[in-house]
């Protein structure tokens, strides 16, 4: 059998091993030859499977063989994205000690960070931090960890960014702050939360609409717009907001769909 053919997705043997976490098989492979650069049909290696999957003992196998721990995807993903994106602390752990740069970002500009913080894995955020991870990172539109973590309502995440002093009304691109995302998804824990952190609720984006004119445009923004008033928010801000919810909600939800495909194509098996 040759050791290294690939399937329909390109993956070889050496993927498949890894992905189911066998150390006695990436052995044998490795000693027969199999290529630890092998890449699918996303430009993923073993390596980067490894990652998304948990093979600890796999990945420790594969990387003194590597030439660097830091090869992208064909999303720009390192391993350590995937990592941090499953919430792999061990292996997150590993691939630091390895090499991997820490502020490596993705096609979108994204660091392993922003995708921590967006899935909720505290001690992956945590630890990446520690290790030097820059706290304001943003990606191409201008969302930091921060933005992300209230996007996706990661309550925890907000309390930790917020404790070590990022700033709360940091704006993307739009000018919208972290208040005005968790208002627009109806999070209302996250907009509790940033509120009693002293958020500006009357903050204006780069069109003049305040967190209150978000959570008016909610489907699930009720709470949220009780929670802005009764911490003054001025209910008599009036702007052209037929147009503008239109075309935030589009640019908002390309961006949704951007993480959940991203999220999709990591590289478990």
């Amino acid at each position: 059998a040759r050791v290294n053919a690939k399937d329909n997705m390109w993956l070889t043997p050496l993927h498949r091993a890894v992905a189911s976490r066998s150390e006695e098989a990436v052995q044998v492979l490795i000693k027969h030859s199999a290529d630890v650069n092998a890449r699918d049909k996303n430009w993923q290696t073993p390596l980067h499977v490894a990652a998304a999957n948990k093979a600890l003992k796999c990945a420790e196998i594969i990387i003194p063989m590597l030439s660097s721990v830091n090869v992208s995807d064909r999303g720009g993903r390192t391993a350590l994205h995937h990592a941090a994106l499953n919430g792999h602390v061990e292996m997150v752990n590993l691939l630091l000690a390895k090499g991997a740069n820490i502020n490596a970002f993705d096609k979108k500009d994204r660091r392993a960070l922003h995708w921590a913080a967006y899935m909720g894995h505290l001690e992956v955020v945590a630890l990446l931090i520690n290790h030097g991870a820059e706290v304001t990172c943003k990606d191409k539109k201008g969302y930091t960890p921060l933005h992300a973590a209230a996007s996706n309502g990661q309550i925890n995440i907000v309390k930790h960014l917020l404790n070590l002093g990022v700033e709360i009304d940091e704006m993307n691109i739009y000018g919208n702050t972290a208040l005005h995302i968790a208002c627009y998804n109806g999070q209302d824990s996250v907009v509790n939360e940033l509120i009693d952190y002293g958020a500006n609720v009357n903050q204006p984006n780069n069109n003049g609409f305040t967190p209150l004119h978000f959570a008016a445009a909610s489907t699930h923004g009720a709470l949220c717009l009780e929670l802005l008033v009764n911490n003054g928010a001025d209910v008599n801000i009036q702007v052209k907001l037929a147009f503008y919810l239109f075309s935030f909600t589009l640019s908002y939800f390309a961006y949704l769909r951007s993480l959940e495909t991203a999220v999709t194509s990591t590289a478990s098996l």
